[in-house]
């Protein structure tokens, strides 16, 4: 990778953040931006395997598509399809566009036929379900553009020109991490502003690289990994990589986010025949049947409302003899997770504190992953305030169901070590680097981590509360009573001392007065 390049677009990101934030720009609008960022690529990406595919090198893309015979024309949309999952004519190119822009006419319906043609090159062929309605929720004509065509037109005119400057590196070096890196910046910069209050959609880098780096730990390839709660696919992604993963599977529920999360991983390079990613709710549509995956991460929304209806039938949910409550779906989350993870898997998710002590059906729940499956490897506390949109400290569970009889449990409270960073914490290089060599070595750090026997975490009642296992109270500091006796006895002679100067210059006053 080129780090000169890499740091050039890096840059070219900050500034349209910037300028997103200045102009302050809504949730929706910042997704369009990045919808079109995402447009401008798949030009490019076309234009670049044409160009590669053509022998005559003399012409563009664009002007050789004029004298094309209609035999040549549809083998090179052919070969487009079958490599890259769609093809664009010249006329519905992003440049194409940009040339309208130039000449200030109101390009707004053409944008939207080159949009609408991106997703219609797929119908009917392997990649329909990777590129099907993938810029359905871009409105060109939102009252948020302006009042009047002539408005929106000149708003998103003003877009297209800032996204032009951006150099997504596909014409000097093929290397998907370089412009989907700096995609996924801009993702999170549109995290931190977003309107949205819990923003589960995004999870931070360094966070993302925690649960990578456990969920790959003692792997150098996984098969499949899956992520049932996937949001713009942060996670997903950095966890493939991190497994060199062959397919990577995943369910988002929020059909803007959704869309978002596919443009994401193409964005990364990754081929349509390598992923699956539904829209669908994860506790209603159980997507992916029975498959089994080697690894599973998510960061599924804290303690939300299901619908426990009919889930009784539902063997994913039904197992521990009990349901998760109406008002607190994390444990439903996990066992949908614990459902579809391999034997040999993985499984790494991030969680509210209270799934690790709170009563009534979810204590019972913790007692069947324990007592009965034996499948919690891990509880590991992390700071507060990592995360957008929430303050709440958090936890990663580890679960596994490989483990063997009486295997401890490691506990671990990263809670105190962190950077503060404006108003955010974030993990650094060697908070991570500590937090996962200690799960990897499963050490034992004086009031930082201990591993406990099954026998311990009975005799507290199958309570996960990291505290009870992992010592952090700090002694105060011995008092010297004398000391604090002389001073005490030092201010009251002050005091005292004080108290007549004060009745005396009253006496002089009262003296003067008459």
């Amino acid at each position: 990778m080129s780090t000169e390049l890499q740091q050039k677009i890096h840059n070219q990101m900050w500034t349209i953040a910037t300028i997103l934030k200045e102009k302050k720009w809504s949730g929706d609008l910042m997704l369009l931006v990045l919808a079109f960022i995402f447009y401008k690529y798949l030009s490019e990406k076309i234009e670049c395997y044409v160009n590669k595919k053509r022998t005559e090198k003399k012409s563009t893309f664009k002007e050789a598509w004029v004298s094309y015979e209609k035999e040549l024309r549809c083998y090179i949309k052919e070969s487009c399809i079958r490599d890259l999952g769609y093809f664009i004519e010249p006329e519905y190119l992003y440049s194409s566009i940009m040339e309208m822009v130039g000449k200030n006419e109101n390009m707004l319906p053409a944008l939207e036929r080159s949009l609408r043609k991106i997703e219609y090159s797929a119908i009917g062929e392997e990649s329909e379900n990777s590129l099907n309605g993938l810029f359905a929720d871009i409105n060109l004509a939102s009252p948020k553009l302006g009042k009047t065509t002539g408005d929106k037109n000149e708003s998103i005119s003003n877009m297209l020109r800032i996204i032009n400057n951006i150099d997504l590196g596909l014409r000097e070096i093929q290397d998907p991490d370089i412009g989907g890196d700096a995609y996924e910046y801009l993702i999170s910069q549109f995290a931190a502003d977003t309107e949205k209050k819990d923003v589960e959609f995004y999870t931070p880098q360094e966070v993302s690289q925690v649960l990578a780096e456990i969920v790959t730990a003692g792997k150098t390839k996984i098969d499949s990994i899956y992520d049932p709660t996937c949001g713009s696919g942060s996670l997903l992604l950095r966890a493939a990589k991190a497994g060199n993963a062959d397919k990577i599977f995943g369910q988002e529920k929020d059909p803007g986010i959704y869309n978002l999360c596919r443009m994401n991983v193409l964005f990364h390079g990754i081929n349509y025949k390598k992923f699956d990613i539904r829209n669908t709710d994860t506790l209603e549509t159980n997507s992916f049947g029975d498959r089994q995956f080697d690894a599973i991460v998510a960061h599924p929304p804290f303690s939300v409302n299901w619908d426990t209806y009919g889930k009784w039938n539902d063997e994913r949910f039904s197992n521990p003899g009990i349901l998760a409550p109406k008002s607190k779906a994390d444990y439903a989350f996990i066992l949908h997770m614990i459902h579809h993870l391999s034997d040999n898997g993985t499984l790494v998710c991030i969680a509210p504190h209270g799934v690790l002590f709170r009563e009534a059906s979810e204590g019972k729940i913790r007692r069947f992953l324990i007592e009965e499956k034996n499948c919690i490897d891990a509880v590991i506390g992390l700071p507060a305030n990592l995360f957008y949109g929430t303050g709440i400290p958090v936890c990663i569970l580890v679960i596994k169901k490989c483990r063997k009889d009486n295997e401890d449990v490691l506990f671990i409270d990263a809670s105190k070590e962190f950077e503060k960073v404006k108003i955010q914490n974030k993990l650094n290089q060697k908070h991570i680097d500590k937090i996962t060599g200690t799960y990897r070595n499963r050490t034992t750090i004086e009031k930082y981590s201990y591993c406990a026997s099954l026998q311990e975490i009975k005799d507290n009642d199958y309570n996960l509360t990291i505290p009870r296992y992992v010592n952090t109270f700090e002694e105060e500091e011995k008092i010297d009573t004398h000391a604090v006796i002389n001073e005490i006895r030092g201010l009251e002679a002050k005091k005292t001392e004080l108290e007549k100067q004060i009745e005396a210059s009253l006496k002089a006053l009262e003296a003067i007065s008459r």
